[in-house]
């Protein structure tokens, strides 16, 4: 029996027209070959809301592909609700903001986020905790003031973010056994530093194969140049699919 499709595409770009074609491309057939979409910092600063609602335009959302809305919110608390509200009308599956904005930012988001999608009459998106960014390693945090592992700093904040009110985090394919092991089954891993085997890891440091990601216990996999830079973006998506037991594809 296939499992639902846990690949995110992650539409990097700042060309309008380009987002567009590629999101065409991984999700615009019958079967889409990906399971949903993410759109992070660099697109949203160029396009805004505009851009998102024609690059990944209502009939290809509406056949039930997830909407990653990667912008990595971290401020003060009331600032970080603000954010919130002014994104939540796109009706995005995932939000993203920095665990290091401590418990009262966190929860603000959680907060924020129930009250406008109730008032919007929209499913609520689910709140990850970026933890630990999957371009730095122990020597990176070290030369920003922190000590230890970078796995160690990364579990801290995933149980912060579990505490606040998250739904879930972004983490390295590292940290994903002992994330599951510590936060339990139902709590969201978005994994990003996806790399098939024979793929350039780029400016990634921590990576991993989907299958390896999958069976440590990844809920979804963020998988951007190995997709978007193939001289065929649905054919690359579709053989990561199936690499990790996705047979409708």
């Amino acid at each position: 029996m296939s499992r639902p499709n846990p690949v995110y595409c992650a539409v990097d770009t700042i060309d309008l027209a380009e987002a567009a074609r590629l999101i065409r491309q991984v999700a615009g057939g019958v079967r889409p070959a990906v399971g949903g979409i993410k759109l992070g910092l660099e697109f949203f600063l160029a396009h805004g809301a505009p851009g998102v609602r024609y690059a990944f335009p209502d009939p290809i959302r509406l056949t039930g592909l997830g909407f990653f809305l990667d912008l990595k919110l971290h401020d003060i608390p009331n600032t970080v609700a603000g954010g919130i509200r002014a994104v939540i009308g796109l009706a995005p599956s995932y939000i993203t903001l920095h665990t290091a904005g401590g418990k009262a930012m966190m929860r603000a988001a959680v907060e924020e986020t129930g009250a406008q999608a109730l008032k919007l009459g929209l499913p609520r998106p689910k709140l990850l905790g970026v933890t630990v960014l999957t371009s730095l390693d122990d020597s990176d945090l070290e030369a920003t003031g922190i000590t230890g592992a970078a796995p160690a700093q990364v579990r801290r904040l995933a149980l912060l973010a579990r505490e606040s009110g998250l739904d879930g985090v972004i983490c390295s394919p590292h940290e994903i056994a002992p994330l599951r092991e510590a936060c339990g089954p139902d709590f969201v891993l978005m994994v990003p530093g996806i790399r098939p085997a024979g793929s350039a890891s780029g400016d990634q440091k921590r990576i991993m194969t989907p299958r390896q990601a999958v069976e440590l216990g990844a809920s979804h996999l963020v998988v951007g140049r190995p997709i978007t830079q193939a001289a065929d973006p649905c054919a690359a998506a579709e053989a990561i699919a199936r690499e990790v037991g996705v047979n409708n594809v």
